[in-house]
């Protein structure tokens, strides 16, 4: 396993795009490559701020990344990017669950902020989210992409490339929904919640760095439209080709429509 040798590389505008044979080397590569950022950041500032995204997209890149040696935790303010609202307090699903299991409790960074999808006011959590990242500028932003295209839960019909807020309540696209129901995360369609707080896209794009993690057949076609179809907001995530500073990582399922 070579991280430095993709079997293909390409760019689009700005966005370099990088494949590998297969999910768990694509998701080794990517946590090498952020440990490295984390690593260079820390010795040029006192924080880094992160935001994470919580799916199974993730699974392989935060396991490579939580074994990192090297990297003062200590040193980090980690937040998420997304959140159900009204979700039971207790159910699995909840975005800080995953982030729990799969790097808070293994690296125990030195803040951790999470959206609360059950907050008595959703407008005051917004608020509260919002002034969280104004006092705190990102530097890394570790991400995917959705079947329909979406960053965050930046859905087609909700997306907003010039979006004024900094956290917004969304209404989810059924296709994002039934995504849920096919990464295994919820039994059927009916479970899902239909309402979540969301980063905006300017939100995320504030990120000096990104790193986008996109494995998978079912992502095929919302990569091939990232990266070929125009910039707008029917494919939310084709705007990180206006990014300076975007990695996006495939492996050759995923990959499969360019």
């Amino acid at each position: 396993m070579n991280t430095n040798k993709p079997n293909k590389e390409l760019s689009m505008e700005h966005l370099q795009v990088r494949v590998y044979d297969n999910r768990k080397e694509m998701g080794f590569a990517a946590g090498k490559a952020v440990a490295s950022r984390i690593r260079e950041l820390l010795q040029m500032q006192e924080l880094v701020t992160m935001i994470f995204a919580a799916a199974p997209s993730q699974n392989e890149f935060l396991q490579t990344l939580v074994s990192e040696p090297g990297i003062d935790w200590k040193k980090v303010i980690a937040l998420h990017m997304d959140e159900y609202i009204g979700l039971p307090e207790n159910s699995p699903q909840h975005f800080r669950n995953y982030l729990e299991e799969h790097i808070i409790n293994l690296v125990h960074p030195g803040e951790v902020h999470f959206l609360n999808g059950n907050a008595e006011s959703i407008a005051d959590e917004c608020r509260r989210y919002s002034e969280l990242l104004v006092d705190n500028p990102v530097d890394i932003v570790c991400c995917g992409i959705g079947e329909n295209g979406h960053l965050a839960f930046n859905d087609p019909p909700v997306a907003d490339f010039l979006d004024p807020q900094i956290v917004k309540v969304v209404e989810l696209e059924k296709i994002c929904r039934q995504q849920q129901v096919n990464d295994g995360c919820f039994p059927s369609l009916d479970h899902v919640p239909t309402h979540a707080l969301s980063l905006t896209i300017p939100a995320l794009l504030s990120g000096r760095y990104i790193y986008c993690m996109v494995p998978g057949s079912a992502k095929a076609a919302a990569v091939r439209d990232t990266l070929f179809g125009p910039i707008t907001t029917s494919c939310p995530a084709s705007i990180l080709r206006r990014h300076f500073r975007v990695v996006l990582y495939l492996d050759t399922d995923s990959a499969a429509q360019l």
